[in-house]
């Protein structure tokens, strides 16, 4: 039988479809400009209980945000994306946490006024499978699962099967073709039971469901997506443009916070498990300690580990499994447009076929806020970073 969440991300899929449309957007828009608003209005955080959410999460917890004088309330946990952009989009919440692939769809598919102003994280997702599954092209004929169609995780996941000569399947109706993959939504929570039940071959989403499989012992990671896409961005922090334009010491007070909380994170990785874990009286996720810890502070053998398995194939890169560093670099957001372009998902993106990349990366960003603060905390190199607001974007499979 279908769990309540699965159910749950069936909905959601028809859901957010019809949100990230125009039409579908605007009476939620309007609820939105009909609330009333004041110039002290608190800080008001949506999240999924996933590690994309850190950031957000420690700024709560360790009192960041009530340092930088503002109020805040309790962060609110969705179940699902849709839940998530319903309540931005009608001003329940303020900042949020959303897929980056999402926050293109909100602004150019249902012209929603906002905008990114940081990374929430980078890397921390991977593409797990059974025990039996040794290489992507073993998952020809078989079934794989996504968190969603708007998600870094299709993305990384179709280039990883297009590059190994495999088709993209979404609605298969019978069997499919050994060069074919069919892709699937499903909730995360469903995931781990799911590949343990062989329903599915495997799946590919954010930590800690990856580190979930791998302590239950019913699959491995395969690849990790940040060793595919050096250090990407999954998770983005989004607010209104009302928000930037009307408030803006308010503003940058919240991008003060968060880049504290990202600088504290790196450094107190285990007290972060113990903090989002579910024995922590503020509940904020219901993951035990254990699989937190396997995220957040992996042990030293592990690289090595991953790199006789081939989930890690540039160990040169030095990646974290999640990393923590909140300047959202522009050759991204190109490189993100141009890589959807080539992606297959369900849903309206005829928008997106006119999108200029470079156009996007401007537009999409508004990077004062995480500029300023970032210059008031040691800059990039306090993130082990080069002191440039550019890279160069590095996708090797």
């Amino acid at each position: 039988m279908p769990t309540e969440d699965s159910l749950f991300s069936r909905r959601d899929v028809v859901k957010i479809a019809a949100l990230l449309t125009a039409a579908g957007a605007l009476p939620l828009l309007n609820a939105r400009a009909a609330r009333a608003r004041s110039a002290n209005d608190p800080v008001r955080i949506g999240y999924l209980p996933i590690t994309d959410a850190t950031p957000l999460l420690v700024a709560h917890g360790k009192g960041f945000f009530q340092a930088e004088g503002l109020e805040v309330e309790k962060p609110v946990m969705f179940r699902g994306w849709s839940q998530i952009v319903e309540a931005f989009l009608a001003g329940q919440v303020n900042v949020v946490h959303l897929l980056s692939p999402i926050t293109i769809w909100a602004r150019y598919g249902s012209k929603t006024p906002a905008k990114i102003v940081a990374w929430n994280h980078t890397s921390g997702s991977g593409l797990s499978v059974g025990n039996e599954i040794n290489s992507v092209r073993d998952l020809g004929g078989k079934k794989v699962a996504v968190p969603y169609w708007y998600s870094i995780h299709n993305v990384v996941l179709q280039k990883l099967l297009r590059d190994n000569g495999l088709k993209v399947v979404t609605r298969a109706t019978g069997s499919i073709a050994s060069d074919e993959v069919s892709l699937v939504i499903m909730a995360p929570s469903d995931m781990v039971p799911a590949l343990a039940a062989g329903q599915i071959a495997g799946y590919i989403v954010a930590e800690p469901f990856n580190a979930a499989a791998e302590l239950n012992h019913v699959g491995k990671v395969l690849r990790f997506t940040g060793d595919v896409w050096k250090d990407h961005a999954c998770c983005v922090v989004f607010m209104n443009e009302a928000d930037l334009t009307e408030r803006p010491e308010w503003s940058q007070k919240v991008v003060n916070a968060m880049v504290k909380a990202q600088l504290w994170t790196r450094d107190n990785r285990g007290e972060t498990a113990q903090l989002l874990s579910s024995s922590n009286e503020q509940k904020y996720t219901p993951h035990k300690l254990e699989v937190l810890q396997r995220v957040l502070t992996p042990v030293a053998n592990d690289i090595d580990q991953y790199v006789s398995t081939g989930a890690i194939r540039h160990p040169e890169w030095r990646n974290q499994r999640i990393d923590f560093q909140p300047y959202p670099f522009p050759t991204y957001t190109e490189a993100l447009v141009k890589l959807l372009k080539e992606t297959t998902v369900e849903g309206d993106r005829a928008f997106l076929d006119n999108l200029d990349p470079v156009f996007a990366a401007t537009d999409l960003v508004d990077d004062r806020f995480v500029k300023a603060a970032l210059e008031a905390n040691g800059g990039l190199k306090a993130f082990g970073l080069p002191d440039s607001y550019f890279r160069t974007e590095v996708l090797q499979v």
